[in-house]
């Protein structure tokens, strides 16, 4: 990991503890995961709040001036509201992915959660998504939550990464195995 990429995930780190632990305390983890859907969705829709966050174009005050507007237009929470005022105030809204991933995990983890990332030829249907939930939480233990994406590079079968675990049972896959093993051969 580069050391920008670890010092951003260590700042996270910090923020995403005492942020999910004052949420705990006052009984609003509900809110939190309503607020970090929410935030997540503006992220990935705006270019203009991607820049606000990660831009020195910025002072503090234009920075927090925004974040409370868009705390105050989305409705989040007085956690949430107050975290995105201190991000601000300290220039560390850079962060602010690494945070709600870091939050999510989190999350996760206090409902007995784990999320699977699962990349497939073509999308799943509900059932083949809810069976292949099912057989992994059985592996795991865990419920298991499908974070499904599709790259028909793959041409069929599926990758499933469930935390240090993949298994990869794409026939892209098995034809590079098999493109290896020929030149092995000959």
């Amino acid at each position: 990991m580069s050391e920008p990429a670890s010092i951003s995930s260590g700042i996270a780190q910090r923020y995403a503890s005492a942020v999910f632990d004052l949420a705990k305390d006052s009984k609003g983890l509900k809110g939190l995961e309503s607020d970090i859907d929410a935030l997540s969705a503006a992220l990935d829709g705006s270019d203009d709040l991607r820049a606000l966050i990660s831009s020195p174009l910025y002072s503090r005050d234009e920075q927090a001036g925004a974040m409370a507007a868009l705390a105050k237009k989305m409705k989040l929470s007085g956690t949430t509201g107050n975290t995105l005022a201190l991000l601000a105030s300290k220039r560390r809204l850079f962060v602010l992915p690494q945070l709600l991933a870091a939050l999510r995990d989190k999350l996760a983890e206090e409902k007995g959660e784990v999320t699977a990332e699962v990349i497939s030829a073509k999308a799943l249907t509900k059932t083949q998504s809810d069976k292949l939930s099912k057989t992994l939480a059985a592996q795991v233990g865990k419920t298991v939550k499908i974070n499904a994406t599709v790259d028909e590079s793959l041409i069929g079968g599926l990758v499933v990464k469930v935390g240090s675990k993949m298994i990869d049972t794409s026939i892209r896959s098995k034809l590079n195995a098999l493109q290896n093993t020929m030149k092995e051969v000959g």
